[in-house]
Parts: structure tokens; C-alpha cells; sequence
């Protein structure tokens, strides 16, 4: 029997103690204009799961009480197309209800397609992944092999793709080889796992952030959005900052979020959570199956530091979180022993997240495809902050759009809305730069020196994921989030 990898098996866990909840259904929602071809976009939507073995598994329990993976056959698989009729007016609502309807995962194989039709040549084609067998950076392979195959079937034809080298199973057993006996002094277990217990020693269980309401003891409530971007002139800016002072543009976010989180009372520890790809391997690249791994990326915000030195701290604690990267959480989660509880997420509440890939190519011959925005079911964290950066055709900073995820029964909307206000509002009126030959940074002209959360109006609190290519020994590999 194949076993789980440790991401899966953490996950199957959270799933049978949240009685099957949709909190981790992940949804890719695609609005098609033109002509569909129903009969084409079947066979297309088998082509893809006989490509990717992780769609057509299922998780049973063996005799022994543990889960494990079950490869199902083409000959026991169907890829079902839910049809439903409705306009735009009910469109938002009909597409909320399919995203949280959950999994059996003993037996549903953790992919559904739902077709909703809202005219003749009007369709929104939602691809439903239970994250078990995907992760974000997933959606791209996923929308650009249902794409590819979907023009094939159109004409008539198989699509004509390279075999995968490797399928999930695969990477499962690699990873237990790779990381080796942690009790073995010499095992790159045992390393990592010596240095995620120095890094995290004594972490603070839950920061103190101005919470509208007491944290329900049941787990996460409805997850609500709000969007906001800074406009290229200021992605410009802080560009430059970035190179100047020799980091990437994600430990800019997360020095800010740090000091902003301090500012707001939460103290000078602040742990921020931090996906990577996960994919350490380019065979791994175009693979459906729940490769990410999460950070905990621990900031010491104490003695005021200037900008300029926080920022310094941030990319110290990135670079060596990035270095240690192949142990997965789970098994962190497990050698620290937090409080388990279902009332918050164990080691940090925050997620930081910096998108910076390319979209993938979705053009399809008769139709015109772009990503539909779908409402999330649950909230994951307290606070979640989803950054993309954006780039002209010459490759030059041309804005970035932001979405804070929020724990509705934690806070208002008023509060999340205050919050984006005071985030990038701090931005626009005053992004930190360097004082030529002070050796300081400022966030309000005329301030030199002044520490970054002392400087102007007090924000409300915010949060985000991180994903960084350019700044580890080894070159973590970027994150990609399903579109939102």
C-alpha cells in the first residue's frame, strides 16, 4: 500500500476532525464565451485525469487504522459534468453552493466539475480539487492540460502531450527517502528538524491582534475578501528599495506586515506563516498533487529598529527558513507539540503569500477564457494576505493586486476594510526610502531614522503568504494560489 505523504496525511487528519468540511476545497472557476463543445470538454476532462494520477485517488483506511492511497483504474473512474442552468444573477450563489459541498475522500475520488450555462455561447466551468491532491500551483497545470486537451478532442484528435516522468506516488516515497530516519544524527531530517527547534523555541501560541469578536472554539468560520492594489509608480518604488537594500520584494511585505502587527499590540514576536512550491525538482513542475510545504517565518521586531534593519532581520530569518525548507510543517507540527486545538492554526494565524509567475496560457480556438472569481467557503487563518505582482511587456514593475482573506467570525468587514485602508494608504503616503548616507530608513518625510510603526497613523492589522524564488542557497521555488 502506498502511504500518504506527510502533507496529506496531516490534511486527512484536519478533514476527518472537521466532519468532512469544505474548508479545503479548492475551486478553479473559468468563464467560456463562445461555442462549447460539451462532447469534447468530457473527453477532455478524462484525458486529464488519466494524465494525473492524483485526481483518481482515494484515501481508504487499512486494517491497521491508517489511511493510505488507492490508485483507481480508468475502468473505475468517471469524470461527471454537473450541469446547471442559471444567469448572472444567481450565478455567485449556485457557484458558492458547488465549493462547499465537501468530499468522502474514502470514496469520491477529489475532483468535480460542475458546468454552469447561463446562455447558448455563456458557460462557467468550475474545476473543484479537495487540496489532498492539489495545491495552487497546481491550477496551472491543471487549466493549461484541460485546455491543451480540450482543443484536441475539439478536433477530433488525442491530445498529443509528453508522458510525466513521475506521478505523486512517486514524490511520496522520495520525500521519505530524502528526509531519512530523524533519530539518524546524519539524516537531512534530523538537521532541519534541530533547526526548526532552535528557530521556534518559546513561540508565542496566538498573537494579539485587535479581534472584533472572541475566537469561536469550533474552528474557522466563513471566510470573507477584500481587494486592494498599489499602483505601479509605488510597486516602482519599492522595486528600487528592494534592490538597494538587496532583497526581494516578498521580505519588503513581511518586514511591513511585521511591524505593522507590532504597532497593533501583537509584541515583538511575531510569527508569519509562508507557503513554498515544494517542487525541488523540475520533474515535479507540471504535476497535479499537494507539493506545497508552509514556513514559519519568525520576526524579531524588538530595540525600534529602523526600516532598514528590520528589514536586514526579515532576510536573514527568510534565507536560513529557506534553506531549511524540505521538512514538511506536518512533521513540525508534530516534534513542537503546540496546543492542538481546531479554535486556531498551530504555530501562526497569519499567512503571507507574494505571487510573481506568469498566468498561464489559457487560449482555446472558438473561445474566450478568463478566470471567474469564486467565494471561498471557510477561512483557513485569522488573516490571509495574497499579493500578485504584475510587470509590463518590457518586464518593468507594473502594479500589484492584493487580496486579504479575513475569519468572519473574527472580524468585521469594517475592520478588514480599515485595514486595507491603513496598509496600503502607509504605502502611498509614505513608502520606506533609504536616506542617502544615514544608513536609515524612514516612512514619513522628514523622519529620519524614525522606526516604521511609530511613523504615522496606526494601521488596522493584515496578513499574507510568501513565496520567493531569488533569495534562498537552493532557490525556493514560487507558490502559486488557485485564482480567486
Amino acid at each position: 500500500m502506498i502511504p500518504l505523504s506527510y502533507a496529506q496525511r496531516r490534511l486527512w487528519t484536519l478533514c476527518n476532525l472537521m466532519d468532512r468540511s469544505s474548508a479545503y476545497n479548492m475551486p478553479l472557476a473559468l468563464r467560456l464565451t463562445g461555442p462549447l463543445d460539451a462532447a469534447a470538454l468530457r473527453a477532455a476532462l478524462r484525458d486529464v485525469a488519466e494524465r494525473h494520477e492524483s485526481l483518481r485517488t482515494v484515501f481508504p483506511t487499512g486494517a491497521d487504522g491508517e489511511p493510505y492511497q488507492r490508485i483507481l483504474g480508468m475502468d473505475e473512474v468517471t469524470v461527471e459534468v454537473a450541469v446547471v442552468h442559471t444567469d448572472d444573477g444567481g450565478l455567485r450563489s449556485r457557484l458558492s453552493a458547488a465549493v462547499a459541498e465537501p468530499f468522502d475522500l474514502t470514496r469520491d475520488i477529489p475532483f468535480r466539475v460542475t458546468l454552469f450555462r447561463l446562455g447558448p455561447e455563456e458557460h462557467v466551468l468550475l474545476l473543484l480539487v479537495h487540496h489532498i491532491a492539489g495545491d495552487g500551483w497546481s491550477m496551472g497545470p491543471l487549466a493549461v492540460d484541460l485546455t491543451t486537451a480540450y482543443t484536441a478532442r475539439r478536433d477530433g484528435r488525442a491530445p498529443e502531450w509528453e508522458p510525466l516522468p513521475v506521478q505523486y506516488a512517486d514524490y511520496t516515497l522520495w520525500q521519505r527517502e530524502l528526509l531519512g530516519d530523524e533519530d539518524d544524527p546524519g539524516s537531512l531530517g534530523n538537521e532541519q528538524l534541530a533547526y526548526w527547534h532552535a528557530e521556534l523555541k518559546d513561540l508565542p501560541e496566538i498573537l494579539d491582534l485587535p479581534y472584533d469578536h472572541p475566537r469561536p472554539s469550533g474552528g474557522a468560520s466563513e471566510g470573507g475578501t477584500v481587494a486592494f492594489t498599489l499602483d505601479p509608480g509605488l510597486h516602482r518604488r519599492l522595486a528600487a528599495l528592494c534592490r538597494r537594500r538587496g532583497v526581494s520584494f516578498f521580505m519588503t511585505l513581511h518586514a511591513a506586515l511585521a511591524a505593522l502587527y507590532t504597532r497593533l499590540g501583537a509584541g515583538t514576536d511575531i510569527p508569519i506563516g509562508s507557503p513554498v512550491a515544494g517542487r525541488t525538482d523540475e520533474a515535479l513542475d507540471d504535476l497535479i498533487g499537494f507539493f506545497v510545504n508552509t514556513l514559519v517565518l519568525r520576526t524579531d521586531t524588538s530595540g525600534d529598529p529602523t526600516f532598514a534593519r528590520l528589514l536586514q532581520r526579515v532576510r536573514d530569518t527568510d534565507l536560513n527558513a529557506f534553506a531549511n525548507q524540505d521538512l514538511p510543517f506536518e512533521r513540525l507540527v508534530d516534534a513542537l507539540s503546540p496546543t492542538r486545538t481546531l479554535s486556531h492554526h498551530p504555530l501562526f494565524q497569519t499567512m503571507l503569500t507574494l505571487q510573481n509567475n506568469a498566468a498561464p496560457d489559457l487560449t482555446v480556438p472558438g473561445l474566450a477564457v478568463r478566470a471567474e472569481q469564486v467565494a471561498l467557503p471557510a477561512a483557513k487563518f485569522d488573516l490571509s494576505f495574497d499579493f500578485t505582482e504584475h510587470t509590463d511587456a518590457g518586464g518593468a514593475p507594473a502594479g500589484v493586486t492584493a487580496t486579504l482573506e479575513y475569519d468572519t467570525g473574527l472580524f468585521e468587514r469594517a475592520t478588514a476594510e480599515a485595514s486595507r485602508g491603513g496598509w496600503s494608504g502607509c504605502w502611498r503616503r509614505s513608502p520606506p526610502t533609504t536616506r542617502s548616507g544615514s544608513g536609515t530608513s524612514t516612512c514619513s518625510p522628514g523622519r529620519s531614522g524614525t522606526p516604521y510603526w511609530r511613523a504615522g497613523t496606526t494601521p488596522r492589522g493584515r496578513s499574507c503568504r510568501p513565496c520567493c524564488r531569488s533569495c534562498s542557497r537552493r532557490g525556493p521555488r514560487p507558490c502559486r494560489t488557485a485564482p480567486r
